[in-house]
């Protein structure tokens, strides 16, 4: 049975006769070997004795070749390592022809190993954000589990669209060539699959509320598609979604979860992930040391994911914030790309990011948002314009999470569908809800590729998910 790498890094097993596997990052003067499995970011040496094997067999050995090693494990005699394995048995699985194996020992372009993405996990960046995204997830079900939520799959294929935005992936059966028409001369979709026009859905919240309201709390956490034609640093058109629904929660419970739950999930990349994080975030430090002084972070990563972990969020309502970004040096000086002139404002991240870097210094959970920019689910306030929203603030890169108190009277929701022009007869099934025992109740959602941005410092969120989906792009 073969250890891996980072259980003999750990272990130490010196004196002792090992088996490894793994790609080859480098092969130096066809005699020291530095192999990775995957299992850390460090790679191990492994040393050859060149008379000992065969001439063929040795020039196969180049980077990417894929190896089973076998030799004792020693005190390494040599600088930049502390042990090594001094090679007995040299088994070749698969080699990599140099000339064309694209992820060659030095430094890549993110753009250009985006085009290799089914190889770049086997550079040192791509392998500790994955290793962290991986670790996340777990933290994600770990903290839900500990809580007594329930996990629910919600459908991928909706027929509704739960944010009324419209930009959703069609579902079909149909013939584009010839599709079925009816009186009118549309596709008629009766005679699709599902009976229905379906799409991929934007989010499982809907669904998910329904069996909040018979489990008590619940979560969900599946991939979700937007049909966004956005080309930014910040835009997927798969992503996945974490979306706990919670039964007798109010907005300030809301509030509460979500800080504790983002904190916890970051804790525990700082316990589990101490190598792949010191190793991010000394990459974090060089990009930013690169960019303008302007336009530098003011912290580190390490520095950015402390910042949230050890502070209190500061709950600020929306109308008290705009007051602040109103009167503030950026805005009177004409330094926002988007001048806040008054109430009522859709805030944008450059808004957000003052309000938490500069302003408050700590993150910040916004609430009471207006009506009129907010979706059709949330709570309407005694007010009348503003509803129970809630939005959380992170540095360097705004908003990270939403979510609301839901909206529980049946005829105060019904009127807020038809303002939205959104077809009443579509979310029978949801109404229902609150006709049959309905009762307070709230949720948020956290894209998960924010999160994995967030704590890798990664500067484009196609590279903290393995394949990403973006417009004209769904290679892989």
């Amino acid at each position: 049975m073969s250890s891996k790498i980072k259980q003999l890094l750990t272990q130490k097993p010196e004196g002792q006769q090992v088996s490894v596997q793994g790609w080859v990052r480098t092969f130096r003067a066809n005699r020291f070997i530095a192999l990775n499995d995957g299992s850390t970011l460090a790679n191990l040496q492994c040393v050859v004795d060149y008379e000992n094997f065969d001439e063929n067999l040795i020039r196969k050995i180049t980077t990417g070749a894929a190896v089973k090693i076998t030799g004792q494990y020693v005190e390494s005699s040599g600088k930049g390592q502390a042990s090594e394995i001094q090679v007995s048995e040299l088994h070749l699985y698969g080699s990599a022809d140099p000339e064309t194996y694209p992820i060659q020992p030095k430094k890549h372009s993110f753009e250009f190993l985006r085009e290799k993405a089914h190889l770049r996990v086997r550079t040192a960046t791509f392998s500790a954000v994955m290793r962290v995204r991986a670790a996340l997830s777990f933290a994600v079900h770990d903290f839900f589990r500990a809580e007594g939520f329930h996990y629910v799959h919600t459908p991928i294929i909706t027929g509704s669209d739960a944010e009324g935005a419209g930009e959703m992936f069609r579902v079909s059966t149909i013939d584009p060539k010839n599709p079925p028409l009816n009186e009118e001369g549309n596709v008629n979709y009766k005679e699709d699959f599902f009976g229905k026009e379906t799409h991929l859905t934007v989010s499982g919240q809907l669904e998910a509320e329904t069996y909040a309201m018979g489990l008590g709390e619940v979560y969900t956490f599946g991939p979700t598609f937007r049909a966004e034609n956005s080309n930014t640093t910040r835009h997927l058109a798969e992503f996945w979604m974490i979306e706990p629904e919670m039964a007798f929660y109010d907005l300030i419970d809301n509030m509460d979860l979500a800080e504790k739950f983002i904190k916890s999930v970051l804790r525990y990349v700082l316990v589990h992930c101490k190598e792949d994080l010191a190793f991010l975030d000394e990459r974090f430090t060089k990009e930013e040391q690169s960019k303008p002084q302007a336009q530098r972070s003011a912290m580190g990563l390490l520095e950015k994911i402390n910042f949230v972990v050890d502070n209190e969020f500061k709950r600020v309502s929306y109308t008290e914030a705009i007051d602040i970004l109103r009167n503030s040096k950026p805005n009177k000086k004409k330094k926002f790309d988007y001048i806040i002139e008054e109430w009522g404002a859709d805030l944008q991240s450059e808004h957000e990011r003052f309000l938490v870097e500069k302003h408050f210094k700590t993150p910040v959970i916004l609430f009471d948002y207006p009506a009129k920019i907010k979706a059709f689910y949330m709570r309407l306030n005694d007010d009348g314009k503003t509803v129970r929203a809630m939005d959380i603030l992170f540095p360097g890169i705004g908003e990270i999470v939403g979510g609301s108190q839901r909206e529980e009277r049946l005829d105060i929701l019904q009127e807020r569908i038809k303002a939205m022009g959104i077809e009443e007869e579509e979310l029978w099934w949801y109404l229902d809800l609150r006709k049959f025992g309905t009762a307070p109740h709230s949720g948020f959602g956290l894209g998960f590729e924010r999160l994995v941005l967030f704590a890798t410092g990664m500067g484009n969120i196609r590279d903290v998910i393995p394949f990403p989906r973006t417009p004209q792009n769904a290679s892989f």
